[in-house]
C-alpha cells in the first residue's frame, strides 16, 4: 500500500518528494531482519507463536503509522509493521514449504492477491486531508485483518515445520562462494524491480497524466499472481536459466516501453507476467547448483533491493523528473541480465 499512499503521508507529514520512498524503504528493512531472527526462534517457539507475535507487531506498526505525530516516528512504525509481515511470512513459507510445493505456491498467490486488493484500499479508503483519519481507513483495515488473522491461527492453528526428507547432494561449483554472490545479486535485482514498481509505478502514471494508476498498479499483482500459476505449470519444461535471461531481456524492454506514454500502462501489467517466473526459478536453480541450505540467506539478501529500490527511485524522481523512473527500473533489470548470465557460465564451468 506504500507506494499509492505517498501522496497521503505528503499530505499528512509535508514531506518532500524525494523523502517519502523513505518509509516503504523502512517497510522493506523491518521484513529484512525479521527473517533470520525468526529462524532462531522457531528452534524454541511453534510456528503458531511465532505467526501470533507477528502479526501483533504488524498490527502496532500499521497502527503507528496512522497515529504518528511526526515523521520519523511513522517512518519508526513502518519499520515495526515491516519485522511482523517478515515474521509472518518466515513462518508461514518454512511451514507451508515443508508440507509440499503446492501448498507454499498457494500462500505466494494469496500474498499477491493481497498486493492486488492493497492499492484499492488506498484509494477507496484513503483520504489526502492531512489528518490522521486520511491514513486511518487503508492501514487501520489492516490491522483489522491481523486480529481477524490472529484469531483463526489461534483457534485452528498452522501447519508445524515438517523434516524433510534427505535428497542427495549436487556437485558444487568451483567457485560456490563467488556462485552465491551471483545468485544473491540476481535476487537483490528482482526485489528490487517489485518493490519499484510496487512503490512509483503508480506515481509515474499519474505524471504522465494518465487514469486509473491504482488500477494499472493492481493489474500488475494481477499478472504476477497469474504468471506465479502459469510458472508452476509450464516452466518446468524449460530450464531454470533459460527462463530467467527470458525474463530479464522482456523486463528490459518492457521498461524501456514505459517511456512512451500510451505504452506505459501494459508495460507495467506485463512486467508483473515478465517478474512472475523469476523468484521460485530462481530458488529451484540455487538449490541445484548448490545448496538448498542457501534459501533463507538468499531471501535476506534478497530484501537489499527492497530497502534501496524505493529510495533509489525516489531520489532519481526528484532529480530527474519523472522519466527517471522507468530508465532506472530498465537498469535494474539490465543487472539482473548480467548476473543471471554470469550465474549460468559459472554453472555450466562447473558442470
Amino acid at each position: 500500500m506504500y507506494g499509492p499512499a505517498f501522496g497521503l503521508f505528503q499530505a499528512r507529514f509535508g514531506v518532500s518528494t524525494a523523502s517519502v520512498g523513505v518509509i516503504a524503504s523502512a517497510h522493506f528493512l523491518g521484513s529484512a531482519v525479521a527473517p533470520p531472527l525468526m529462524g532462531l526462534l522457531l528452534r524454541r517457539v511453534s510456528v503458531r507463536a511465532g505467526v501470533s507475535w507477528s502479526l501483533l507487531l504488524l498490527a502496532l506498526g500499521v497502527t503507528g503509522v496512522v497515529f504518528a505525530p511526526a515523521w520519523p516516528l511513522a517512518v519508526a512504525s513502518a519499520f515495526l509493521g515491516g519485522f511482523g509481515l517478515g515474521g509472518v511470512s518466515a513462518c508461514l513459507n518454512a511451514a507451508y514449504a515443508s508440507v509440499g510445493s503446492r501448498a507454499v505456491n498457494l500462500v505466494n498467490a494469496v500474498f499477491g492477491v493481497g498486493s492486488m486488493i492493497a492499492p484499492l484500499l488506498v484509494v477507496g479508503l484513503g483520504r489526502a486531508d492531512g489528518t490522521p483519519g486520511g491514513l486511518a481507513g487503508p492501514f487501520l483495515t489492516v490491522a483489522a485483518l491481523c486480529a481477524v488473522t490472529f484469531a483463526v491461527g489461534r483457534v485452528w492453528g498452522v501447519p508445524g515445520i515438517h523434516a524433510p526428507a534427505r535428497a542427495a547432494d549436487a556437485p558444487a561449483p568451483a567457485r560456490p562462494v563467488v556462485q552465491a554472490a551471483l545468485f544473491a545479486a540476481l535476487i537483490v535485482c528482482y526485489v528490487g524491480l517489485e518493490a519499484g514498481y510496487g512503490a512509483w509505478a503508480s506515481r509515474y502514471l499519474t505524471e504522465l497524466g494518465l487514469p486509473g494508476a491504482a488500477l494499472t498498479l493492481s493489474a500488475f499483482w494481477a499478472a504476477l499472481t497469474v504468471g506465479r500459476v502459469l510458472t508452476g505449470v509450464f516452466a518446468g519444461r524449460v530450464g531454470a536459466p533459460r527462463v530467467v535471461l527470458s525474463c530479464g531481456a522482456a523486463l528490459v524492454a518492457l521498461a524501456l516501453a514505459m517511456r512512451v506514454p500510451a505504452l506505459a500502462p501494459l508495460a507495467v501489467i506485463l512486467s508483473g507476467l515478465a517478474l512472475a517466473p523469476v523468484f521460485g526459478t530462481t530458488l529451484a536453480w540455487l538449490s541445484q547448483v548448490l545448496s538448498a541450505r542457501l534459501v533463507p540467506l538468499l531471501l535476506v539478501a534478497g530484501s537489499l533491493g527492497g530497502v534501496l529500490s524505493p529510495w533509489l527511485l525516489g531520489q532519481a524522481f526528484a532529480r530527474f523528473g519523472a522519466g527517471a523512473v522507468p530508465v532506472t527500473l530498465a537498469v535494474l533489470a539490465g543487472l539482473m541480465l548480467l548476473f543471471t548470465a554470469l550465474a549460468r557460465r559459472g554453472a555450466r564451468a562447473a558442470a
